[in-house]
């Protein structure tokens, strides 16, 4: 069992993995599918998709990193 954090629960690091995996597939074919409404082509839609999701993927990713190093309302 994990631990707890504030009498919460904690979710296994393979568990956050695969909901965010989960998640990042759905928003892919959500903005495939803007995408398809909006230029009227599978190919650039899936192109738009996949390149929209890759750079939010990563802005994120950057996003968290520099929250990492702000200790502002953490406790100690």
């Amino acid at each position: 069992m994990a631990s707890t954090l504030a009498g919460q629960p904690r979710q296994a690091r393979t568990r956050a993995l695969v909901k965010t995996l989960c998640y990042r597939l759905l928003m892919v074919v959500v903005t495939v599918a803007v995408a398809w409404v909006v230029v009227g082509d599978v190919g650039e839609a899936a192109s738009i998709g996949l390149v929209a999701n890759v750079v939010k993927t990563g802005t994120y990713y950057t996003y968290e990193r520099l929250w990492d190093r702000i200790s502002w309302g953490l406790s100690a």
